[in-house]
């Protein structure tokens, strides 16, 4: 086990009073920290404007344990899927969604999940651990260099709906936004980020207490408890009301944008009941969109998805009866990245560190 502390993990006035303890100039430590945030250095040996024996000497003290991409898949219709390998020999999916005024990142926030979603290929993984902050930034960061490659053009939108449930890795994922939007990282405006949740209850409520600047989506996909337990073991401990209390708490006290996801699945939530109770509740919640989603397969569920006179009829419904809702084609189909297809079928190599 090494006792070497990640330096990231350091504030700039811990690496201020590191470097003059140890005999440098206070300056050094801003010119390190523009190097592990601004311009995302992964290695030591990268710092040029540093001495070699400075560079050598922050080896021997610290670790960057910086992610890299490990493979990448690019989708007929544009989207990236990467698969990123951390210090310790596992992968977690992040993904690029390219469209003509957007370059959006999907990233991920634990190594598989705890909740068991049964329509999603992560809820069939164990959760082995939370990312931490630094990791998180590391796939905004390489995801912006790999669109600004691909098009000229830098991340327009992050969205926090890659593997794992962002609101059980609450400390992780705050802090992770705070360095994306800090002018010392990529300068992201907050309003340009959304972090999904399954239905956490009581961590939307410190949302809202902590009043964070991000819009947050909710992954409600049945609109009684009934449905969405069968599907989401997390409304057994979440219900229905305690989340449109707390949604309305989270928009009380941050004024931030609300929106719903809703997967339509044939012959389970797509009929005009489901749509009736589906506006029930969106009459409840300042929700400014409904995001209705087209199913994608994966290997584990036997869900189908409606025919697109259903889903039509559906929409026509909800549009009748004036509720803000889109239908969300999925992209990345064809290399397993659209929504709830992120399985990591990759092997891991775990090591000891």
């Amino acid at each position: 086990m090494s006792s070497k502390k990640n330096i990231r993990h350091l504030s700039l006035n811990e690496l201020q009073d590191f470097f003059t303890q140890n005999g440098e100039k206070a300056f050094r430590a801003k010119q390190v920290y523009e190097w592990l945030w601004l311009r995302h250095a992964t290695s030591f040996e990268q710092m040029t404007n540093l001495s070699k024996s400075l560079r050598a000497y922050l080896e021997n003290h610290f670790t960057l344990p910086a992610i890299q991409i490990g493979t990448t898949q690019q989708s007929s219709d544009g989207t990236i899927k990467n698969s990123f390998r951390l210090f310790d020999g596992n992968i977690v999916e992040g993904v690029l969604i390219p469209t003509d005024n957007r370059q959006t990142a999907c990233v991920s926030s634990q190594v598989g999940c705890s909740l068991s979603c049964k329509f999603c290929a992560t809820g069939y993984m164990d959760r082995k651990r939370n990312l931490d902050f630094d990791e998180i930034y590391d796939e905004v960061a390489l995801l912006n260099q790999q669109a600004l490659a691909q098009s000229g053009k830098k991340l327009t939108n992050i969205v926090y709906m890659g593997m794992g449930e962002p609101l059980l890795n609450y400390n992780n994922v705050l802090k992770s936004i705070e360095k994306i939007t800090s002018p010392d990282g990529l300068a992201m405006s907050p309003k340009r980020i959304t972090v999904s949740t399954a239905g956490v209850a009581k961590m939307i409520r410190k949302l809202g207490d902590d009043q964070v600047r991000f819009n947050l989506a909710l992954s409600l996909h049945a609109a009684n408890d009934k449905k969405r337990s069968e599907i989401m073991p997390i409304n057994d401990s979440n219900s229905l009301k305690e989340l449109i209390d707390a949604l309305n708490y989270f928009y009380k006290k941050t004024g931030n944008e609300i929106s719903f996801e809703y997967i339509l699945f044939k012959d389970f939530n797509d009929s005009q009941k489901d749509a009736d109770e589906l506006i029930k509740i969106y009459r409840q919640v300042p929700v400014d969109l409904v995001n209705v989603i087209e199913y994608n397969p994966i290997d584990n569920a036997l869900f189908r998805k409606p025919d697109m006179d259903a889903t039509d009829i559906f929409m026509d419904y909800l549009a009748k009866h004036k509720v803000n809702a889109r239908v969300r084609r999925s992209r990345g189909k064809d290399i397993d990245a659209a929504c709830g297809q992120l399985a990591n079928k990759q092997k891991t190599t775990q090591t000891t560190v």
